[in-house]
């Protein structure tokens, strides 16, 4: 059993969390009565190590636990979740601020880390897309004024 992880724009935390109701708990990467919603699925990417250690990457310091400042904004079932957590507005900006000219050499070091290189290291261009994802992302968020935010269950 793995752990799913969908990271998504809102407006606030209230406006994420009224998706959560709207959503019965998630997931959001999948369209629920015409609720529309600015996600990306990347189903065992969590926040604090694996995503973190991007972000590392990206403004070139050593990985920190307390890198990607998370706030638990809902909790669901003790065991399974769902969780909703929100992510600090320097990770989002850090996301955004990721160049086309950078995505080739970060999905080279984000490939080679632990929690993403279990068999060993994953080829250069293979975390192109989710890279790509994640950016766009959190330009789009920070374009509109928006922060991100991670849904998680079992």
């Amino acid at each position: 059993m793995g752990v799913l992880y969908d990271y998504f724009r809102a407006n606030d935390d209230a406006a994420a969390v009224r998706l959560m109701k709207d959503f019965e708990g998630g997931p959001f990467a999948v369209s629920r009565g015409g609720v529309a919603v600015d996600v990306v699925d990347l189903k065992g990417i969590e926040p604090t190590v694996t995503l973190g250690k991007l972000v590392s990457f990206v403004r070139q310091v050593d990985w920190d636990v307390s890198l990607v400042d998370l706030e638990l904004l809902w909790s669901g079932d003790e065991q399974d979740g769902p969780w909703l957590m929100s992510l600090d507005r320097a990770a989002r900006d850090t996301l955004a601020s990721i160049s086309d000219a950078r995505v080739r050499e970060l999905s080279a070091q984000w490939g080679r880390i632990e929690e993403l290189a279990w068999s060993g290291p994953l080829s250069d261009d293979e975390m192109l897309p989710v890279i790509e994802k994640v950016a766009a992302l959190a330009q789009r968020a920070r374009n509109a004024g928006e922060d991100l935010y991670c849904w998680c269950c079992l």
